[in-house]
C-alpha cells in the first residue's frame, strides 16, 4: 500500500495566470535528486485527483503535477479570457523552466493528453515520451459536424439549465452509463469555486479542446516518442474513437490501460505499473 506523500508546493508566474504545480519524490529537481521527471498533465482536472497516481510513481520517479489554468489554485486575471490548447502547452512549459528541466515525459489525460499533442508539436525536444490516455478529438471523427453540434448543445444545456443537467449530457455524450440508478446524486447548491470552475470548462475549455486538431506531420517528425493510452473498458466511449482515429493518423497501436476513462482514479496502483512499463 502505497502511503499519501506531501508535495513540494510551488507556483510560477504565466502570462495571465498564475500556475500551482506540486513536486513528488524530489523537492529540488535542479539538483537532480529523485528519479526521472514526469509531467501528469489534466484538463480541467487538478492537482488533487491525480494525487493517487502520483504518490505511487513517486517511488521511483520525480512528478509533477499542476492546477491548470482557472483550476483549483491556478487563478487567472482575466475569467473572460480565451484559452487555446497551445496556450495549455506553454503553461506546461513554464513549469519546465521554473524547475530547471530540458525535457521531461509526460502523461496527459483525457483534455490534458490534448494539451501533450500541443506540447509535443510547438515544443520539440521538451518531451521525451508523451503517453496521450484517451485525447478527446471528435475532429479526427468521420461525424465531426454532428459532434461539433453536440458539443454546443451541451454548452446550451449548462447555460439553459445548470451545472447538473450540463454535466449529465455531456457524460452522456461521452459514451458513459447514466441511467437513474448510475447518475450522481444532485448536489446541494455549488460552492463559488465550483461555479467559476464549471463555467470556465464548459464556456473557456470545452470548444478549444474538442475543436483542436493535432499536427500529424509534426507529431510523427517530432524527436519525441508519442503513445496513445487506451483503457481496456472504454470501448463504449467517445475517446475510445479519437484515440483509434489518432492512432490511425500516426500509424501506431494504442497500448492498453487499466480501467476505462478514469482508470488512473479507479486503479492507481495498476495504471501506474502500466504507465511505467511504458516509459521504460
Amino acid at each position: 500500500m502505497t502511503l499519501p506523500s506531501t508535495p513540494t508546493v510551488r507556483s510560477v508566474n504565466v502570462p495571465g495566470a498564475r500556475l500551482h504545480y506540486e513536486v513528488r519524490g524530489a523537492a529540488d529537481f535542479a539538483a537532480r535528486r529523485g528519479g526521472p521527471l514526469v509531467v501528469v498533465i489534466g484538463s480541467p482536472m487538478a492537482s488533487a485527483e491525480f494525487a493517487p497516481l502520483a504518490d505511487v510513481l513517486a517511488g521511483d520517479h520525480t512528478v509533477v503535477t499542476f492546477d491548470p489554468r482557472g483550476y483549483a489554485n491556478s487563478p487567472v486575471d482575466d475569467s473572460a479570457a480565451q484559452s487555446a490548447v497551445e496556450q495549455r502547452a506553454d503553461d506546461v512549459t513554464a513549469i519546465l523552466d521554473d524547475l530547471g528541466a530540458e525535457s521531461a515525459d509526460v502523461f496527459g489525460s483525457s483534455g490534458g493528453a490534448v494539451t501533450g499533442l500541443a506540447l509535443v508539436a510547438r515544443h520539440p525536444g521538451r518531451v521525451r515520451t508523451l503517453v496521450a490516455h484517451e485525447p478527446p478529438l471528435p475532429e479526427l471523427l468521420p461525424d465531426a459536424a454532428e459532434q461539433r453540434v453536440n458539443t454546443e448543445a451541451i454548452i446550451d444545456t449548462f447555460h439553459r439549465d445548470g451545472f447538473e443537467a450540463a454535466w449529465m449530457h455531456f457524460m452522456r455524450n461521452a459514451g458513459f452509463d447514466v441511467s437513474s440508478d448510475d447518475a450522481p446524486p444532485i448536489s446541494a447548491e455549488p460552492s463559488d469555486d465550483e461555479s467559476r470552475q464549471t463555467a470556465r470548462f464548459f464556456d473557456i475549455d470545452l470548444r478549444p479542446t474538442t475543436q483542436y486538431l493535432p499536427d500529424i506531420d509534426a507529431l510523427k517528425n517530432s524527436p519525441s516518442r508519442v503513445v496513445i493510452g487506451i483503457g481496456a473498458d472504454s470501448g463504449r466511449l467517445l475517446t475510445y474513437r479519437t484515440s483509434v482515429a489518432l492512432c490511425e493518423l500516426l500509424g501506431s497501436t494504442p497500448v492498453e490501460f487499466p480501467g476505462d476513462h478514469g482508470g488512473f482514479l479507479e486503479a492507481p496502483t495498476e495504471f501506474a505499473d502500466a504507465l511505467r512499463t511504458v516509459l521504460s
